[in-house]
């Protein structure tokens, strides 16, 4: 087996229920496979991380990891209500419960790293903006 670095800024690394890991392309909605994903992406703009969408994962918790820079995650209200959010600074993480809408703005160009299962991930259009 011949092992070759992997850049996590254009790949995504895929983590299957029987131990493998392989390097595939990045999904960000949808999917089948039941493999959790690990994605990197350097952002620069709200259009880079989709902040005219709500993201909603049914099938696994997801961790939204900022490495640097600074962004903001938003929690769609259940019901009557406002928006929560978090701040999340270089070194910090979030866990975005299971089946919970969610979107990111940003403060400054970061760099995110996503952990979650994709299977069924749905993206929504935010009405107000």
């Amino acid at each position: 087996m011949t092992t070759t670095s992997i850049d996590l800024f254009t790949s995504a690394l895929r983590f299957s229920a029987d131990g493998a890991v392989q390097a595939a392309e990045r999904q960000m909605a949808g999917g089948d496979s039941g493999a959790w994903q690990i994605a990197t992406f350097h952002v620069e703009t709200d259009a880079d991380v989709h902040a005219d969408h709500w993201e909603m994962h049914p099938e696994a918790e997801e961790a939204v990891c900022c490495l640097t820079g600074g962004v903001r995650l938003y929690f769609r209200p259940d019901g009557v209500g406002t928006e929560d959010m978090v701040q999340l600074q270089a070194g910090t993480a979030a866990v975005v419960p299971r089946g919970r809408w969610h979107r990111l703005e940003l403060d400054a160009p970061s760099d995110l790293m996503s952990i979650t299962l994709r299977k069924n991930t749905r993206l929504e259009r935010r009405t107000a903006l």
